[in-house]
């Protein structure tokens, strides 16, 4: 693992300095105590990097459980949702103990493009009102420019060029520029910048500074889980919903990871269920938000260069520094540097380029992905992910109910109309309509081969069919050759009969 240690480590700073304020902000907007936010960063990057099996994957405080946290404090007290948190980590061990990680696998591709275009949408959006020093929302950027802050915007604006021209052009020059990254170089600017500036017309406001709470913060208001409300309804009903939230967002983070990882690592999904669990147990029990793994912080691992999970483990090992040891050079760093690193995650998670490719690859791909994205930036992330989920399936319907079979139709040199219907290799009972569509059609005095010899699975719905079929054919005057596995049977009497004899059907 040291092997790759000057890969590594400077991805783990990129990382560190992109989850510092995250962790911060997922706390606020969870209506949690700052400090809570740091500490599930802590245990996200220390105790699930250490545990998990992800190369590249990075944990921690997740904005996708803000809304469920935020209600569940409010209605437990934060002692009572602690426990909640290491129930549902234990939940989660329980669920890697019964190897529920391939639940994962069951999303379509389509689906899990349209949630990192999602996540990337938001993200690039979210940091545009940081990058101009801006307070407040996006949508009220565009009709309040004075209060745009200038020193941000220039600050902004230099950083995001440094940023371009060191990943497009510095990083192919030589090796300097590989180990020593881009958004490193940046924040050092900012801190300088930040300083230079302070009685100047580009100075940066306080307000759009980092803001790391001392250690003493932590202290003062640390509290322990209330165990003595662990057998009440509600907390256990948080803990599920928390676990089971929290697992679903990791296994799709996982599945998307390693899509996104050039080198191709598969993440064992039960293990790292198993890491996930553990490490919500130590978070709630140190008073700590749940975690889950996290897109934005593994996407820019990986943009970094980072190989094995030590960049994980030492940007956890970098937050326990940042917020024991150094706060007040963490408050020196303008949050319109961080805001031009996170512009570049947004963009290649949601690059336009991969708009087009999906819309080439057809309506079947292009239809799942774009509602998710939709459904992801209007909605929120587990919406979004359901509503592409669904189309997927509809998409799948609409295939399979189309492809159930092949029908030839020929002339005899009698005048006879031969129709030859060969059945897929599974027929279900979402087929029944098209088949039976083309059963009806077939039109008086001909003749049909029905050959089943591919078919390894044939549902009782479409034997019915068949079944009546032969009581229609004899009063059609249609006749029937059934080719199978075991020989060729020239209107058989019965289908029902004839298949409950047939191996390997229903």
């Amino acid at each position: 693992m040291f092997k790759t240690i000057k890969n590594d480590l400077p991805a783990s700073i990129v990382v560190f300095f992109v989850a510092l304020p995250l962790c911060l902000g997922i706390a606020l907007a969870s209506g949690a105590p700052l400090f809570s936010g740091l500490i599930a960063g802590i245990v996200g990057g220390v105790v699930v990097g250490s545990i998990s099996g992800s190369k590249i994957g990075v944990s921690g405080p997740a904005a996708g459980l803000a809304a469920i946290v935020l209600v569940a404090i409010q209605d437990l007290g934060f002692e009572t949702f602690l426990v909640a948190v290491v129930l549902a980590g234990v939940f989660q061990i329980l669920l890697g103990l019964v190897k529920a990680g391939v639940i994962g696998y069951y999303f379509p591709s389509s689906v899990i493009k349209g949630m990192l275009t999602g996540i990337g949408i938001i993200i690039f959006m979210k940091q545009i009102p940081f990058f101009f020093g801006f307070d407040g929302k996006l949508k009220d950027l565009f009709t309040n420019f004075g209060a745009i802050e200038m020193g941000s915007t220039v600050l902004g604006i230099v950083s995001l060029a440094i940023l371009l021209l060191w990943s497009s052009v510095l990083a192919k020059k030589g090796k300097i520029f590989q180990i020593v990254q881009g958004p490193i170089v940046v924040v050092v600017l900012g801190v300088i910048y930040y300083l230079l500036t302070k009685d100047t017309s580009l100075n940066i406001a306080g307000k759009n500074i980092v803001n790391v709470p001392s250690i003493d913060t932590y202290i003062n208001d640390f509290k322990l889980p209330n165990f003595a409300e662990i057998t009440n309804p509600k907390v256990l009903l948080t803990a599920f919903t928390i676990g089971l939230v929290a697992s679903l967002e990791t296994l799709l983070c996982v599945e998307a990871t390693d899509k996104l990882d050039p080198h191709k690592n598969v993440t064992p999904t039960n293990r790292e269920l198993f890491a996930q669990g553990a490490g919500n147990i130590v978070s709630g029990l140190i008073g700590g938000l749940p975690v889950t793994q996290v897109i934005v912080r593994s996407s820019a691992n990986i943009n970094s260069g980072g190989r094995t999970k030590l960049s994980a483990i030492i940007h956890g090992f970098l937050l326990i520094v940042a917020v024991v040891l150094v706060p007040n050079l963490m408050n020196l760093i303008p949050l319109a540097v961080l805001a031009a690193v996170l512009l570049i995650v947004g963009y290649k998670l949601a690059k336009p380029s991969l708009f087009k490719k999906m819309y080439e690859l057809g309506w079947q791909q292009f239809l799942p992905f774009i509602v998710t994205v939709v459904g992801i930036v209007g909605l929120d992330l587990l919406k979004g992910i359901a509503l592409g989920l669904v189309v997927g399936i509809v998409v799948i319907l609409i295939k399979s109910y189309r492809n159930s079979h092949f029908l030839h139709k020929e002339d005899k040199s009698n005048g006879e109309q031969k129709m030859k219907m060969t059945l897929a290799e599974e027929v279900t009972f979402i087929n029944k309509g098209t088949i039976l569509k083309e059963l009806d059609s077939l039109p008086e005095n001909s003749y049909l081969e029905l050959d089943v010899r591919k078919t390894r699975y044939l549902d009782y719905d479409i034997i019915e069919i068949l079944e009546d079929f032969a009581l229609k054919a004899k009063e059609r005057n249609i006749n029937i050759k059934l080719y199978s596995e075991r020989g060729i049977v020239e209107n058989p009497e019965s289908f029902i009969e004839f298949f409950k004899l047939r191996p390997k059907t229903a």
